[in-house]
C-alpha cells in the first residue's frame, strides 16, 4: 500500500476509539498495540491496503460489537468481507460458546476465506505468538491463568493456524515466518523457564 493513505488513517483512529478501554491479557498494555502491529507485518509483507485496513479493524467488531455494516459504509466491502470472515461467534443465546467450538468454527473459515483474510489471520496469529512465547520466557508459566485455556490447546489452535496459512499462502513468506513462530512458541512451552534462569536474559 501506499506511504500514506486517508483509509489507513480512518482505521487506526476507529480501532484506536473501539480498543481504548481494552487491555491486552495478563497486563496493562494498551490493546491498540495488537492491530497496529497487525498492520505492520502486513505491510512489511507487502499485502494491499484492504488486508491491512482489516488488520487494524479485525477485532473491533467481535471484541466491542462494532456494527460490521458501518465498516462495510466506511472502508467498503472487501475489507468488511475480511473482518467478517476472522470474527468469531462469541456467543449463543446470551452464553459463552465453548472455546474448542469456537476455535474449530474459526479454522474452518479459514480454509474458505480469500488470501488476504487468512494472510490477516496468520499476522494476527504471528503476534499473538510472538507475545506469547516472549511472556513465558520472562514470567514463566503464569502466563496462562490470563487464557481461557492452557498452553496444550492453545499450541494446538496455533499450530492449526500455521499448517492452514502454509496450504492458503501458497509458500509465502508470511507463512514460513508464522510456522517458525510457533516452533519457538512450541520450545518456549517446553522449556516452561524465564529469561532470567536458563535463558539467561535472551
Amino acid at each position: 500500500m501506499d506511504s500514506y493513505s486517508e483509509r489507513f488513517d480512518a482505521a487506526l483512529a476507529l480501532a484506536a476509539s473501539a480498543h481504548a478501554n481494552q487491555k491486552r491479557k495478563g497486563g496493562t498494555i494498551p490493546y491498540i498495540i495488537h492491530p497496529v502491529h497487525v498492520s505492520v507485518i502486513l505491510i512489511r509483507h507487502q499485502f494491499s491496503e484492504e488486508a491491512v485496513v482489516a488488520g487494524l479493524l479485525h477485532d473491533v467488531v467481535e471484541d466491542q460489537g462494532y456494527p460490521l455494516a458501518d465498516i462495510e459504509a466506511q472502508f467498503g466491502p472487501a475489507v468488511a468481507e475480511i473482518v467478517a470472515a476472522l470474527t468469531e461467534r462469541k456467543r449463543e443465546g446470551g452464553q459463552l460458546r465453548p472455546w474448542e467450538d469456537r476455535k474449530q468454527e474459526a479454522l474452518a473459515h479459514i480454509q474458505t476465506a480469500s488470501q488476504d483474510a487468512v494472510a490477516v489471520k496468520a499476522a494476527d496469529a504471528l503476534h499473538s505468538v510472538r507475545s506469547i512465547a516472549s511472556a513465558l520466557r520472562r514470567q514463566g508459566v503464569s502466563v496462562w491463568d490470563s487464557f481461557s485455556r492452557g498452553p496444550g490447546p492453545a499450541l494446538w489452535y496455533y499450530q492449526s493456524v500455521a499448517r492452514l496459512a502454509g496450504e492458503r499462502l501458497a509458500g509465502h513468506p508470511l507463512a514460513g515466518e508464522l510456522d517458525r513462530a510457533v516452533r519457538d512458541l512450541a520450545v518456549a512451552i517446553a522449556d516452561g523457564t524465564p529469561d532470567r534462569g536458563k535463558h539467561g536474559g535472551r
